[in-house]
């Protein structure tokens, strides 16, 4: 696979499941695009770039706004998924540490779900280099409530399926922007919110996880199995045709200082 010369190998894998990840995953909820709209300044007549924009959910959910919007993605399956629900918004290949955009040509970049993929200093000096002075950077991220027990539960059965990729929680991340002059203090806002969600976009949901996606079809459906026996056995998902999955969304942005790159 093209992508693997370009991005983590089990990044890679999410050119296999588009269509699962976008049913599966969840929407932007309004409070996170609220915190995006004032903490990056974004209404009409600035432009805004979604990097590693996916299938375009979080671009979609910034389109009310009324700003010119460009993505940016290196799978050629998310791209192709993008343009056909994101008509209007150009889409174009490209990676975080290699932004097909001349510099200064953009008032915000917005990363959901991405960022922890991205090798940081190389991908912040990108980001620097397309941000108009005083331009902003908003980092999202949308994950399981692990604090949930049966989440909790399900997150182990997922677990066991991973090699070892970069996570969230870990925020390995997050000392490489602190420590770029380059950007303004890290602004940080938590909030929480349920997907609604049946047993089939739960199974999209399972699938779309990268680690699980990069699975043999055997092993992959071993892992369904176990999920689904999950379900069958909690109070809160058992025998419902739509249920609650409990989620956490870390909100993060910053704002580009003037100079010289």
């Amino acid at each position: 696979m093209e992508n693997q010369t370009r991005v983590h190998p089990i990044a890679a894998q999410f050119d296999l499941v588009p269509d699962a990840y976008d049913r599966g995953r969840p929407e932007y909820t309004s409070e996170t695009v609220d915190l995006l709209r004032e903490g990056l300044g974004i209404q009409p007549g600035r432009t805004i770039l979604d990097l590693a924009a996916g299938t375009g959910k979080l671009t979609r959910a910034l389109r009310p706004l009324g700003a010119e919007l460009i993505a940016v993605e290196p799978s050629a399956g998310m791209r192709a998924t993008f343009a056909r629900l994101t008509p209007g918004v150009p889409v174009l290949d490209g990676t975080a540490e290699a932004i097909p955009l001349g510099s200064a040509t953009v008032d915000a970049v917005v990363v959901g779900q991405a960022f922890h993929w991205f090798r940081p200093a190389e991908a912040l000096s990108e980001i620097a280099r397309v941000l108009r002075a005083d331009g902003g950077l908003g980092l999202v991220w949308n994950r399981r409530d692990e604090s949930v027990p049966w989440v909790a539960k399900l997150s182990r059965i997922l677990d066991q399926h991973d090699p070892g990729v970069p996570r969230t929680r870990e925020e390995a991340w997050r000392a490489t922007v602190e420590g770029d002059d380059r950007f303004g203090p890290l602004q940080h806002r938590r909030l929480t919110f349920m997907q609604s969600v049946t047993p089939s976009v739960m199974r999209d949901r399972v699938e779309s996880v990268s680690f699980i996606a990069a699975l043999s079809p055997e092993v992959r459906a071993r892992a369904v199995g176990e999920v689904e026996a999950l379900l069958a056995s909690e109070p809160a998902t058992a025998s419902r045709e739509r249920f609650a999955l409990p989620y956490v969304t870390d909100v993060y942005w910053t704002r580009r200082r003037g100079g010289a790159t």
